[in-house]
C-alpha cells in the first residue's frame, strides 16, 4: 500500500510539472562549404584551389543546442551549447573546442538578459546588420582582421536589454581565450587585469534603420601569444597585462523596400610589450534580394599606422535559394594591396592566409552550397 501512494505520489508530482515550468529544447545548425581558387597565393606567386577550413563563402558550419524554461513571472532560464566544425574535414574549430562558439546558461526577463560562458563580443553584435557580406571566410572583413570572424570570449558575463528600440549591451570577460593559440586564460594571484576583456555597445533600430556603437578592449598576459595586425605578418608581443588590443566601432543600416544599405567603421589601436599599431577599416555594402535569388556586393579597405600595409577589396556574391534551407552560391573578391607590407588575401579561411607577395592583388572565387536545419 505505501508503494502503491508513493507511485502515485511520484506520478502527480510528474504529470503537475509543465504547469509551473515549461521548457523548449531545440536542435539546429548549419552546414557551409564550398571550392575556393585563388591568383597569387604565395609569395612567389602561383594559384591554388582547395576546400576552405575555417568556414565557406557565407556563413561558418555549426550545430547546436538552445532551450529555454518558463520560471514564471516573466522570468526564464536560457542556455546555448555551439560547436564550430569544418564541413571539409570533420574537424573541431575555436581551437578544438566540443562548444566552441557559444556555450552559457543564464537567465531573462522584461529586464533584458544575463548569460554566463562562452560569448560574443560586443563588436559581432553591433555589425549584424550593417556588414552585408557577414562572418563568412571569403571575402569578408576577416581578410582584414581575423579577430572578425570570430569576436568571443571564454569565461564572460553578458548583459543585453532592447527597450523601445534601444539595445544596451556589455560584457566582462575574466580571461578571454584559454586555448593553445592564444594562451590568455585569465588573471593570476598578482595581476587581476591579466588577459581580462571587456565590450559595451548601445544600438537603435527603428522603421527600418539603425545604428550602433561598439567598444571593445583586450589585455594581455604572461605567455600570451603575439597580436596580429596584419594577417601573415608577425605580430605584436603581448605579455603584459598593460598591454591593450582596443576596437572602436561604429555602423548603421537602411532598408529601402527589400534593400538594404549597409557600412562602417572600425578603429583598432594595439599597445604591444614594446610597439604599437593602428588600423582603421571601412565597408559599405547593398542586399539585394530577386526572387529566389539574392545578391550582396560590399567593397572595404584596411588603412595601417605602424605597418606598411593597405589593402582595398571588392566582393560580389550570389545566393541562389533551393529552399527555405538549402541554397547554391558564389563569391568574387578581388583584393588590391599596397606598401611593403601589403600582403592582405582575399580568404580568411584557413589558419596560414594564401599571402600574396607584398604588394600584389590576389583573385579569388568560390563556389559553394549551404544546408540550415
Amino acid at each position: 500500500m505505501k508503494k502503491t501512494n508513493m507511485a502515485i505520489a511520484m506520478a502527480t508530482a510528474i504529470a503537475s510539472a509543465p504547469a509551473f515550468a515549461q521548457s523548449s529544447v531545440t536542435l539546429y545548425g548549419i552546414v557551409d562549404t564550398g571550392v575556393e581558387f585563388f591568383t597569387h597565393a604565395t609569395p612567389t606567386g602561383g594559384s591554388v584551389a582547395r576546400m576552405p577550413v575555417i568556414g565557406g563563402g557565407d556563413v561558418p558550419s555549426r550545430w547546436g543546442i538552445k532551450g529555454a524554461e518558463d520560471l514564471g513571472g516573466g522570468l526564464k532560464a536560457v542556455f546555448t551549447l555551439e560547436s564550430g566544425f569544418s564541413a571539409s574535414n570533420g574537424a573541431s574549430q575555436q581551437g578544438g573546442r566540443l562548444f566552441g562558439r557559444q556555450s552559457y546558461v543564464g537567465l531573462s526577463g522584461p529586464w533584458g538578459q544575463v548569460t554566463f560562458g562562452r560569448q560574443y563580443s560586443m563588436t559581432n553584435w553591433g555589425m549584424t546588420e550593417s556588414n552585408i557580406i557577414g562572418s563568412g571566410g571569403f571575402g569578408g572583413l576577416a581578410s582584414f582582421d581575423p579577430y572578425l570572424l570570430a569576436a568571443r570570449f571564454d569565461s564572460d558575463v553578458v548583459y543585453m536589454g532592447t527597450f523601445s528600440g534601444l539595445t544596451v549591451g556589455a560584457s566582462y570577460s575574466f580571461g578571454r581565450d584559454s586555448s593553445t593559440a592564444a594562451n590568455c586564460p585569465g588573471q593570476s594571484g598578482n595581476d587581476f587585469l591579466a588577459c581580462r576583456a571587456i565590450s559595451a555597445m548601445l544600438k537603435y533600430e527603428h522603421n527600418g534603420w539603425g545604428i550602433a556603437a561598439t567598444y571593445d578592449e583586450q589585455r594581455g598576459g604572461a605567455g600570451a601569444t603575439p597580436v596580429t595586425v596584419v594577417p601573415g605578418a608577425p605580430g605584436i608581443a603581448f605579455t603584459k597585462s598593460g598591454d591593450t588590443d582596443r576596437r572602436y566601432q561604429l555602423a548603421a543600416h537602411v532598408d529601402i523596400n527589400r534593400v538594404r544599405v549597409g557600412g562602417g567603421w572600425l578603429h583598432r589601436v594595439v599597445e604591444g610589450d614594446t610597439r604599437s599599431a593602428k588600423t582603421d577599416i571601412e565597408y559599405l555594402g547593398v542586399s539585394v534580394p530577386y526572387s529566389v535569388w539574392i545578391f550582396d556586393a560590399q567593397i572595404s579597405h584596411v588603412g595601417t599606422d605602424g605597418y606598411d600595409a593597405h589593402g582595398t577589396m571588392g566582393t560580389l556574391r550570389a545566393n541562389y535559394n533551393l529552399s527555405k534551407r538549402t541554397a547554391l552560391y558564389g563569391v568574387f573578391a578581388y583584393m588590391k594591396n599596397s606598401g611593403k607590407q601589403g600582403i592582405y588575401s582575399v580568404s580568411a579561411s584557413s589558419t596560414v592566409p594564401a599571402a600574396p607577395h607584398p604588394g600584389s592583388n590576389q583573385l579569388g572565387v568560390e563556389l559553394g552550397i549551404r544546408h540550415l536545419f
